[in-house]
């Protein structure tokens, strides 16, 4: 071969090889001793996971195989790590010797050493992603991505995901490989790939990323769809107390997350008989029960719609007030202090405060929508709204917890597709 073209052909070599990476690496679940790292390869691969503390020459290596019947994606686990250390890793896709690289940092053990360290996380539901084939005619929904580059420069150590993250169409709602295209769809847009590196990823699924708009426990792609959250996001666990869904737990320095299934065993919203349930007696008693067991400074409990909000309207919990009455009493009951909701579904934000009869507090943080169409809704009579936090535009949100462990403050601060500050509330723990 002429040298002159053996260069070229060797120069472009890199440019061929990033395209068998379809999505990521995108970092999911993080502790103290184990971290998850998730990719999608474009076809079936071996891959080879490489983790090291920074600076060190003690290398830790996995083996892992992408198939099609997982969507060629792979969660690699780097384990035995040392509390509050910073890693670095390697991924090589041993076929087309594509290779990624990227850096993340264990949580510190903390606990009865020195107060919890301060950190950030970022709030967003509601991300259509446009793809005209499959599109109803007219005004696209969505209304663009720039938003994801912002948030990747937040510096936050963590980004919440809740709900309609994807929106499955009609085309893709009854089979296995609609429901896998739509999301690696979503999970491969080139503005999003900076972020998945950035800061760790937990999700939770409203209607659309479950199946189709208002979707209940009768929809029969149900399976599917927890199948593939379960593939394409990498969050610690599913299920809890032997029911199939995606309820799950986890802490982060002094901060409990709690993410429940609003849709798995959901009754149809126009059932007139039998009970009427979002959550289901055996989801609300484990949250109670872990509620009540937590020590944390705040327990955020993550759901993928309004939960606080009492105009019965839409998909809000008041439309179904027995359940939402249900757990507010026991909250108070239990005198569970510093619980704070993150919602999304309603193509707006705002912060919402119920005070309780004991001086404790519920709050409720709707963060809504990161690139879908928004809507103005300061008119439908939520009378716990916190004056001056509704937002009827593109937006995400920005908690932050600083401060000693027994006076830790929450700021909350929502931010327009820029990056410019809309408004922010500190709340004090009680």
């Amino acid at each position: 071969m002429n040298k002159h073209y053996l260069l070229l052909f060797l120069s472009a070599l890199p440019i061929f090889c990033w395209a068998q990476i379809q999505s990521g690496p995108m970092l999911g679940y993080n502790s103290m001793r184990e971290v998850a790292v998730w990719v999608q390869s474009k076809n079936a691969e071996e891959i080879s996971f490489q983790w090291w503390q920074k600076g060190s020459e003690k290398v830790s290596t996995k083996s892992y195989q992408t198939k099609a019947e997982s969507a060629f994606t792979a969660h690699l686990i780097a384990d035995y790590l040392e509390p509050g250390t910073l890693y670095e890793y390697q991924i090589v896709l041993q076929n087309s010797k594509d290779s990624a690289k990227g850096t993340f940092r264990t949580q510190e053990l903390w606990q009865h050493r020195k107060e919890p360290p301060n950190f950030s996380f970022i709030t967003g539901s509601c991300a259509y992603t446009n793809e005209e084939k499959y599109d109803r005619p007219g005004e696209p929904y969505g209304k663009g991505n720039e938003i994801f580059e912002t948030i990747a420069q937040q510096e936050a150590d963590l980004m919440l995901w809740l709900g309609d993250n994807v929106y499955l169409r009609e085309a893709d709602w009854k089979s296995r490989s609609g429901i896998f295209h739509r999301y690696t769809h979503f999970k491969s847009q080139p503005e999003l790939q900076a972020l998945w590196k950035e800061m760790h990823h937990y999700a939770i699924w409203d209607d659309h990323d479950y199946g189709p708009n208002d979707a209940d426990r009768s929809y029969i792609g149900k399976e599917l769809t927890l199948e593939a959250l379960q593939h394409f996001w990498a969050n610690p666990g599913y299920g809890v107390n032997n029911k199939q869904g995606i309820t799950t737990q986890f802490s982060y320095n002094d901060v409990d997350f709690f993410l429940l299934d609003n849709r798995y065993y959901r009754s149809p919203n126009e059932r007139e008989s039998g009970e009427r349930e979002i959550l289901g007696e055996s989801q609300i008693q484990w949250l109670i029960d872990a509620l009540v067991y937590s020590k944390a400074s705040f327990k955020f409990v993550l759901i993928g719609g309004q939960f606080l909000n009492p105009a019965a309207v839409w998909e809000n919990h008041a439309t179904y007030p027995e359940e939402r009455e249900k757990i507010i009493q026991l909250i108070e009951k239990e005198n569970i202090k510093n619980v704070i909701f993150l919602s999304g579904d309603r193509h707006k934000t705002e912060l919402s405060k119920l005070s309780l009869k004991n001086g404790n507090s519920i709050y409720d943080y709707t963060s809504s929508p990161l690139t879908s169409k928004s809507y103005n809704s300061s008119e439908e009579g939520n009378t716990l709204r916190v004056k001056g936090t509704h937002v009827s535009t593109q937006n995400f949100g920005k908690l932050s917890l600083s401060g000693d462990y027994k006076n830790r403050e929450l700021t909350i601060s929502t931010f327009n597709t820029k990056g410019e500050k809309l408004w922010e509330e500190t709340i004090t723990r009680e």
